[in-house]
Order: structure tokens, then sequence, then C-alpha cells
């Protein structure tokens, strides 16, 4: 294993806890929360699991925040994630995370996004449905042609989504909450309606709430940029992810409380149809414009964070083509990196969907993630000598549940979503031959 650097525990000139606090809250909220619900009830079939479904997934994340967060403040040099399992198994492991973040990860995010946002946009406006696919290309060109012309843009665009993205999320959980509801509110018993099996509804459930709160592995990247990583840190992941689970749970009672199950399994447009029910025509209009605005940031964030995978494999050498993916425009956008996530994301727009997508893109990232929290436990008994700013609370009890829970999902996924996972396994094996090929050529 490589030498590891040592770092204080405090870095005087870092950032401090209300600053960490709004990054936790701003790189996981996005769009996942309006759309996720049709999934996840589509699954569980029951009004207690998917409360349920969402209260563990949160606190998985949680746990999963907690665990990583150690790896980033010991190592804050290498780099994020790529760098971790490099670290920690060798660079095949770190090339073929990147390379599943270069071509599943961000690309399905964005289709995923995208198509979304396309079916919201040609129902806000009663357009023809055959307009989807058109609109959800669009949205993702604007957003290339954003990035393209530099960060300092795309950071706008994203400082101002944020803003406007917490605005529909904080109406409809406070108002629905204190507006009678449609339906009879039944937390328990868990048993799904249609009879499913309970532990696979509740699998099932989770893959498909990780995409919403999707993002806390961005948490990483400050760690070792706090003044105070090891009192600031767990505050600003606990708290921080607390809220959201909160915030998340609020809005799905509110949506389940307000239409039948029947009416939400599967209905993405179940967000807008419970603002317009809360808020009158008008109303929901305005709200549901203020969902597109949050999808649209949420993409922009995936393409904004997602072009610089390709770009640092390519500084690197580690891909074909490398010096191509290593360029950059004079703004500092990397344009070749950025156009091949683009025209990937349009390919998987034309033979997708938003859940086939971004099931694929979690159970891929998520089983990297598991490889992380045994990194975790596996330096503190191979490195008990390195420099901990930060230690994991409760260890070594959090990163196991982070592990079993992980586990727990993608082990359920293989056996109810078999084709997604092997599509997903050979997209991201096919970096094996790559690596390898690329190593040889490169060693001639």
């Amino acid at each position: 294993m490589e030498e590891l650097k040592v770092k204080s525990d405090v870095n005087k000139s870092g950032i401090g806890p209300f600053a960490a606090f709004a990054t936790v809250m701003g790189t996981v909220i996005g769009g996942g929360v309006f759309f996720k619900t049709a999934s996840v009830v589509a699954s569980t079939y029951s009004f207690g699991l998917t409360i349920l479904v969402w209260i563990v997934s949160g606190l998985l994340t949680i746990c999963a925040g907690l665990t990583v967060s150690e790896l980033a403040a010991a190592l804050p040099e290498t780099g994020g994630p790529v760098k971790f399992l490099e670290l920690g198994y060798g660079k095949l492991t770190g090339f073929l995370f990147g390379w599943a973040q270069s071509l599943v990860y961000t690309p399905g995010n964005v289709a995923g996004l995208c198509l979304v946002f396309g079916t919201q946009f040609v129902n806000l406006f009663h357009l023809s449905s055959g307009m989807n696919l058109m609109v959800a290309i669009l949205c993702g060109l604007t957003i290339l042609v954003i990035n393209l012309l530099g960060s300092q843009l795309a950071g706008r665009v994203q400082s101002i989504a944020l803003i406007i993205k917490l605005i529909p999320i904080l109406i409809i959980a406070i108002v629905g909450l204190f507006i009678p509801g449609q339906v009879h509110v039944q937390l328990w018993p868990f048993t799904p309606i249609n009879h499913a099996n309970v532990w696979s509804a509740f699998g099932q459930g989770l893959l498909a709430t990780m995409f919403a709160y999707d993002g806390w592995i961005g948490i990483s990247n400050i760690a070792g940029e706090l003044k105070n990583p090891k009192s600031d840190l767990p505050k600003a992941i606990i708290i921080g992810l607390s809220l959201v689970t909160i915030i998340y749970t609020l809005i799905n009672f509110v949506f389940l409380k307000n239409m039948p199950i029947n009416a939400i399994a599967g209905n993405q447009n179940t967000a807008s149809q419970v603002a317009s029910h809360l808020f009158g025509a008008y109303g929901g209009k305005l709200v549901t414009i203020g969902i597109l605005v949050s999808v649209y940031g949420a993409i922009n964030g995936y393409l904004f964070t997602g072009i610089q995978i390709p770009r640092v494999l390519g500084s690197e050498n580690m891909i074909p083509f490398s010096k191509h993916f290593a360029k950059v425009s004079k703004n500092g956008a990397p344009y070749v990196a950025a156009i091949f996530q683009f025209v990937v994301a349009v390919l998987m727009m034309c033979s997708g969907s938003f859940d086939i997508l971004t099931d694929m893109s979690m159970f891929i990232v998520w089983s990297f993630f598991c490889l992380l929290f045994v990194e975790v436990i596996m330096l503190r008994k191979k490195r008990p000598d390195l420099s901990r700013p930060y230690k994991v609370p409760g260890y070594p009890i959090v990163p196991l549940l982070a592990l079993v829970g992980a586990l727990f999902v993608l082990i359920v996924t293989i056996f109810t979503q078999t084709g997604l996972v092997i599509a997903g396994v050979i997209l991201t094996a096919i970096g094996v031959p790559v690596y390898y090929l690329h190593q040889r050529q490169i060693n001639k």
C-alpha cells in the first residue's frame, strides 16, 4: 500500500460547521424525491412500508456518509473515492470506479432525469406525448452548453437551482401536513396489498430511494477542508442528512395521504398532481415549475461534477484517447469529456427509462461503496498509525450497518432485477480489458 500522508486534527483555514451543513443539504436534495415515490410505491404497495423505506434509507445514508468521511479526512490529498479505492485495492479497482462513473453513473442519472424533465414539461404545457424524448434531449443539450461555457456559469446555475428547489419541497411538505387528505392513513401492517414478499418489496424500495439520497458521497470532498473535522463533520452529516430524511418522509407522507397507492405506483406525475390538489390548478403549475427547476439543477449538478472524472482519467493516461479527454477549453471546461458523456446519456435516453437508468446507476455505485466501507475497517487494522482527524463515531457498528444495509439491497436487486444488474455489470466489466489493453499500449 502506498505511503499515506498525515494531517493535523485542526485546519485553521478550513470551512466552518454551517458551510459543511449547507454542503450536505445542497448536495443531497435534488429531483429524486419528487419522482422516486412512484417506483418505491410500485415496489412496496404499502403505506407503512413506503414510509419505513424512506426512513431506513436515510439512516443507511447517514451511516455511509459517516463511514466514508473517515477516509476523506485521513487521505485529503488522494482526490476522492477513485483514489481511495486505488489505495486500498489497486489501480484497476480505482479505474473501474472511474470508468463506471463515466460510462454508467453520470450518463445514466443525466439521462433518467432528462426523461423525467421531458415528461413533466410536456404534461405541464399539454404538449404531444411524442415530444417527451425531444424535450429531454434538448434539456440535456442546454445543460451541456452551460457546462461548455465554463464552471463559473455552471456554478451559478447550480446556486440558483439550489435556492429554488427548496421552495416546492417545503411548500408541499408544510402545507400538505395541515390540509385534510383524501386517503385513510394506515402505517401498520407493513404487508404489501399486492401480496408481494415483504423483504423483496423492502429491498427494491430501498434501491429506489437511494437515488433520492444520492449525492452524499460529495460530503467526503469537504472532509479534509473543515476547520475541526473531528467535531464538525459528524454534526454536519447527522443533522444535515437527518433533516433531509425528515423532509423526504414528510413529502411522501403527503403524497400517500392525498392519492391512493394504486394511483401513485408507477406514476411519475404524482408530485404535480398532488400539488394541483393542494394549491389548485394555477398554484399546482407554479409548484410544478419549481420542481422542473429543481430537476434541471440536479441534471446540471451531475454533469458539472461528472465530466471531471473522464478528464482526470485522461490526465493520468488511464483510458484510451487520454490526451483528448484531458483537454480543456480556454475557460477550463473539459469539453471532450462533456460531449462524450452527453452522447452516452442521449443513447441511454433512447433506450431506457427513468427508473431503469437510475436503479442501474445506484446498483453499480453502491457496489463500490461497499468496498469503501470495508476499506475503513481494513485501514484501521493495517494502518493504526495513520493520522485520522475524524473517526467514525460508533466504530465498528456504523461501518458494519452501512455495509450490511448496502449488501442487503444489492442482493435483493440481483434476485429481483437480474437483467438490470447484468447490464450494469457488463458495462462496468468492459473496463477490465480496456484497462489492460491501454496499459499494454502505453508500456510498449
